[in-house]
């Protein structure tokens, strides 16, 4: 599966990545190539219909899809990360409805990422008869129409969060803005949404957690986020390497071999940092998330620089990988992920 994934990715991905970061239409079939291949629930168990991809394999997966096109890395992580919440946290009933269709009809994208903010909560669940009244603003959903649904994260009166699914248009009590103008990964259309009584029947919940639950989830996904950027590195040496050769400069293999060998230590850095995971390593694995953040953007700086005046022109592959690394440098960022990545970028 993996192999036939990296053959989809270089034979038809790479060439289309331009039209796949701008054009929904190009995104749309990138996506669809996904479904053809059962490559959207790479996680799930086999009891639900698999494939049950070891974690090694998927993360090799994650980085190749960002080094490919991060627009269609961006889109199916959505998915992807649904798929694992919904096997580890949901119901019986809920995974029974959802799992043995979610690598083709059920596409489910995510929309919790105001539970990380301080304050008063900006999405908020009150228990009704048969359900949940929901009410307030969700600031980042990615998928509009690739994504039947998305799995919103609102906030109880007890501080607990509730998380159910909610259909990815405009309904009764919701209200979609269109699709942000971004730098990168347009053609995702991510939108924000406006919940006003909202009505989230019981059958819809998909759990309930602590509040500290969204804390502990962004600690356990520290180093495991950062393999978007090692993707977007390669991405990134690639284009080194493609000018090397056009050029018959021998400093920029040279280049190119430098930075592929410190992308290997991280990449490797990364994954112990996982095996050793507890609270006491945070620190360390946070300088590591910085590590791949900060290589990612010489990478790509890289790319800029031996491409010259060519990558100001905006279809060129280096102006897009640049614009790729911004994404990723702050995808899924806490407040000690920006400290850790400033602290490496000013040392």
């Amino acid at each position: 599966m993996l192999k036939e994934a990296l053959k989809y990715f270089e034979n038809e991905i790479r060439p289309n990545a331009y039209a796949i970061d701008h054009d929904p239409k190009a995104m749309a079939q990138a996506f669809e190539g996904l479904k053809q291949r059962g490559l959207l629930a790479l996680k799930r168990s086999d009891e639900f219909g698999g494939p049950a991809l070891n974690e090694a394999d998927f993360r090799r997966f994650q980085e190749e899809i960002a080094r490919h096109s991060g627009a269609l890395a961006f889109l199916q992580t959505q998915h992807q990360s649904a798929v694992s919440l919904i096997s580890k946290q949901a119901g019986d009933a809920l995974k029974h409805a959802y799992l043995p269709h979610m690598h083709d009809t059920k596409t489910v994208g995510l929309g919790f990422s105001q539970l990380r903010r301080a304050g008063n909560p900006i999405c908020r669940a009150t228990q009704i008869d048969g359900g949940f009244r929901i009410d307030g603003f969700v600031p980042w959903i990615t998928g509009k129409g690739y994504f039947n649904e998305y799995i919103i994260g609102a906030t109880l009166p007890n501080g607990q969060s509730l998380f159910g699914l909610i259909p990815l248009k405009n309904v009764k009590g919701q209200t979609l803005s269109k699709p942000m103008k971004l730098a990168a990964m347009e053609a995702a259309n991510t939108v924000t949404a406006q919940l006003d009584g909202y009505i989230l029947p019981n059958n819809k919940v998909a759990f309930v957690k602590d509040k500290d639950w969204i804390k502990a989830n962004d600690a356990f996904n520290i180093t495991l986020q950062g393999h978007f950027s090692i993707g977007c590195a390669m991405a990134g040496i690639d284009i080194v390497r493609d000018n090397a050769q056009k050029r018959s400069l021998s400093f920029l293999n040279k280049a190119a071999d430098d930075l592929e060998k410190e992308v290997n230590d991280c990449r490797q850095a990364l994954i112990d940092s996982q095996r050793d995971f507890d609270e006491a390593t945070a620190p360390d694995r946070l300088k590591k998330r910085a590590w791949a953040i900060t290589l990612m953007m010489r990478c790509a700086q890289a790319a800029v620089t031996s491409s010259s005046g060519a990558a100001n022109t905006a279809d060129h592959p280096a102006n897009r990988v640049l614009r790729e690394a911004i994404v990723f440098s702050v995808s899924a960022q806490t407040q000690a992920i920006m400290e850790a990545t400033m602290e490496r970028l000013i040392h």
